[in-house]
């Protein structure tokens, strides 16, 4: 059992009351929250078990795989699709460098995908191999009781175990809206792990999936038509940053269809139709729905045996990711707080620490930098603008910058980078940055650092910038864009 360590260095003995259970913790769900939280458990001296449905690159009931959603079928891969799709556009920015580039260059998707699965089945590796001091069930896990998990093995067996303590980390999973012909489309699951690349694909949704999947295969060749409810794609992140992923997508050929959802779909000879609600219709070969995930704990048992979900599915937790029943925790996106991988895992960090470390530990969520991996990416890190107007107690200054990229200057390409600061007037801090334009994830996660020191206006100011690089504009920005007053509110119509 886990024990407290003594200034001696040794252990606690754990009470007859305690000895009873299997393990002290049991955890449902081997993805990035779960395996983390898992290993760092173990390393306390906790005897833990985890359970995980076999490996397949698309998601379902009875499939999923040691790494989760992140690492096979989601960030990681998604990330690997991404740099290919940026050799297109950049072989053809280099010709007005010196290279001749005589034919136009064949992309084979076919080497792509199996380079891609290649990677994911070793990193499903690395993922098993890190859980070596972690009994590993594979088969699917319920909860029948506030200290015990049933797993259902692949031959259909059904063996249960007792725990001190249980951990929900299943995630989410793809949703699909209810329209006529909604079998006829497929999610980022399988847009993941298609056998041939598609010539025309129509996505629906705006959020970072819809956005990305259509950079990935504009850039490989396909026309691609974006359809989103909204007036701009990425609700939910500053608009002015949304204007310019917009002006961008569009600028590389992406069909951009605002205010516009699908109604139905009809599969003909020459394709899949898909009809809008302006009763427009659009040919492809592929159907993308992206309109958002659901927390994955329908089959989990939870609600018979007491805990709370919410109106999604997604687990309640208090503060510290404790449910309703004090034996059962939960973690990641099956909770929806914040569904981003870096935060399942500080969330299986804190967890460890608080039950087996005895070290309570509450999740921080202030600064969390993230990023859209559109063509070229927006990166961002604490409020938007429009989200500091709504907060602010005092006036807040805006400083931006828009300018073309240096290496834009020879190739001729003309896409914009644009940058952002938002700053509360009173203490000088810098409370929002936004990026939209090459390396703008790797610049943020430097800013994310300054922002959680509490950095100031002026001390970005007083930094001595990295020439030439686009980086340094961040801190080269002295004159204010605009001053606005709290009393000003934010546009929620876009």
């Amino acid at each position: 059992m886990a024990r407290k360590m003594l200034n001696d260095g040794e252990m606690n003995k754990p009470s007859e009351e305690e000895e009873h259970y299997d393990f002290d913790l049991f955890v449902v769900g081997a993805g990035s929250g779960g395996v983390r939280a898992a290993r760092f458990s173990a390393q306390y001296g906790a005897k833990v078990a985890i359970c995980e449905l076999p490996f397949h690159p698309i998601s379902s009931e009875v499939s999923g795989g040691v790494g989760g959603t992140c690492v096979i079928r989601g960030c990681v891969p998604k990330k690997i699709l991404v740099y290919g799709a940026n050799f297109g556009p950049e072989l053809e920015d280099a010709r007005n460098y010196g290279w001749e580039v005589n034919e136009r260059p064949n992309f084979n998707w076919k080497t792509l995908l199996h380079k891609k699965t290649e990677e994911i089945v070793r990193l499903n590796g690395i993922y098993k191999r890190l859980l070596s001091n972690v009994k590993l069930f594979e088969g699917e896990g319920r909860v029948i009781g506030p200290n015990e998990v049933e797993v259902i093995q692949l031959d259909g067996t059904k063996i249960s175990y007792s725990a001190k303590n249980i951990l929900i980390a299943t995630g989410s999973r793809a949703q699909r809206i209810a329209i006529p012909g909604q079998e006829l489309t497929i999610t980022s699951d399988e847009a993941l792990s298609l056998e041939d690349l598609p010539r025309r694909v129509v996505i629906l949704g705006g959020g970072y999936i819809a956005v990305e999947f259509a950079s990935i295969w504009r850039g490989m060749g396909a026309k691609v038509d974006l359809c989103f409810r909204k007036e701009l794609p990425l609700r939910g992140f500053d608009d002015e940053m949304r204007a310019v992923v917009a002006r961008n997508l569009e600028g590389r050929g992406i069909n951009m269809h605002p205010c516009t959802t699908l109604t139905e779909l009809a599969k003909t000879e020459d394709g899949i139709r898909a009809r809008t609600d302006h009763g427009e219709d659009l040919l492809a070969d592929v159907v993308l729905f992206a309109t958002g995930r659901t927390p994955n704990s329908k089959r989990l048992n939870l609600e018979a045996v007491g805990v709370e979900l919410d109106k999604t599915g997604a687990v309640k937790v208090d503060e510290f990711s404790r449910t309703n029943i004090p034996s059962i925790w939960a973690i990641g996106d099956v909770t929806n707080r914040m569904n981003l991988t870096p935060v399942a895992l500080m969330e299986g960090t804190f967890f460890a620490k608080t039950v087996f470390a005895g070290e309570p530990t509450k999740p921080d969520y202030t600064h969390i930098p993230c990023a859209v991996f559109c063509i070229p990416p927006l990166s961002v890190v604490g409020l938007s603008e429009e989200e500091a107007i709504e907060k602010a107690n005092g006036d807040i200054a805006v400083y931006t910058s828009s300018f073309n990229p240096m290496r834009n200057t020879i190739s001729g390409r003309q896409e914009k980078s644009v940058m952002k600061l938002v700053v509360d007037k009173e203490t000088d801090k810098v409370i929002g940055a936004s990026m939209c334009g090459p390396d703008a994830p790797e610049i943020m996660q430097g800013i994310a650092v300054a922002l959680k020191c509490g950095a100031t206006k002026t001390q970005f100011d007083s930094t001595v910038g990295i020439h030439p690089s686009a980086a340094e504009e961040f801190v080269t920005m002295r004159s204010v864009t605009r001053v606005v007053p709290p009393a000003s509110k934010p546009k929620t119509n876009l």
